[in-house]
């Protein structure tokens, strides 16, 4: 599912979220800077891709696992064993393909 990343930079939390509340009415508009803003998160944790679309794909697949009714924990242990990512970075990778992604799941 994932390409090899290695550990960066933390982002906080709180400077996360504001960075993906949606300011842009536009849909198609909305979607390139929700997807800017995750990769940005990603880069500052030093996950990489061989793409960004490959990454805002994997943070989609981590949408339609949550939404198939899998817990948080299992898609992370799942990023960490398709990944070289370790339990914290893969908890991260989950958590802002929720917030960018899947709002929804949340919680």
């Amino acid at each position: 599912m994932l390409a090899d990343r290695s550990p960066g930079l933390a982002l906080s939390p709180a400077i996360l979220t504001v960075l993906l509340i949606g300011l842009i009415d536009s849909p198609a508009v909305h979607a390139d800077a929700v997807d800017t803003t995750f990769l940005g998160a990603l880069n500052a944790k030093g996950i990489d891709f061989a793409s960004g679309q490959s990454a805002v794909m994997a943070g989609h697949e981590v949408c339609d696992e949550l939404d198939g009714g899998r817990q948080k924990s299992d898609v992370v242990s799942e990023v960490m064993h398709s990944s070289q990512l370790d339990g914290y970075h893969a908890g991260f990778f989950v958590g802002v393909s929720v917030s960018a992604f899947c709002p929804r799941h949340h919680g």
